[in-house]
């Protein structure tokens, strides 16, 4: 079978849980974390980015093969891992860094991406707020910040934030998931 190569970039607060969750997912076959969506002249730092100055968001941009996976499909684990009814927020992360938001590289992608939120909705019961807007410059962050969960699951973060999310992830999505023991997604 053809692999048929996409990109999804997508913020759901800080990349480290974006990023493990969908280093879990069937067909991924890379996930990057960095930036995008800001005003700052030049590459952001993460530094730069926490500040909130910038108006850069935390996202993450996956490379996926879409007879695996659908756009829809991480459109809709996305939406399903994080919190998308928070404006700038995700659980203690405050700031518009850690906005919900769909970037989409075409008409399509646009398309599928509302219809998703749209799909979605009735399952909250607060307003999803998450922005859906073209794709921008992505920058990729910085080495540390590549592969996070992975290499630092004994971190504090790591265990109170981003296991619960993939505790969600492994209930909700078990049908997508790769054999963790197995997994090999690649990072930068």
């Amino acid at each position: 079978m053809n692999k048929n190569i996409q990109i999804a970039t997508l913020g759901g607060g800080c990349f480290w849980c974006t990023e493990a969750v969908f280093q879990e997912v069937k067909g991924v076959e890379k996930v990057v974390s960095g930036y995008a969506g800001g005003n700052a002249p030049g590459k952001p730092t993460y530094r730069e980015v926490c500040s909130g100055l910038t108006g850069h968001a935390e996202v993450v941009q996956i490379t996926f093969d879409s007879n695996i996976i659908s756009f829809e499909d991480i459109l809709v684990i996305f939406m399903t891992t994080h919190d998308p009814t928070t404006l700038n927020q995700q659980g203690a992360d405050r700031g518009t860094q850690y906005r919900s938001v769909i970037y989409y590289e075409n008409e399509t992608q646009h398309k599928i991406a509302k219809q998703v939120v749209k799909q979605i909705q009735p399952y909250y019961s607060n307003k999803i707020v998450t922005e859906i807007s073209p794709l921008p410059v992505f920058y990729e962050a910085e080495k540390a910040h590549q592969n996070y969960y992975r290499e630092n699951t004994q971190q504090g973060y790591c265990s109170f934030v981003i296991e619960p999310k993939l505790a969600k992830l492994r209930n909700l999505h078990a049908n997508k998931l790769v054999d963790v023991s197995s997994s090999a997604v690649e990072n930068s």
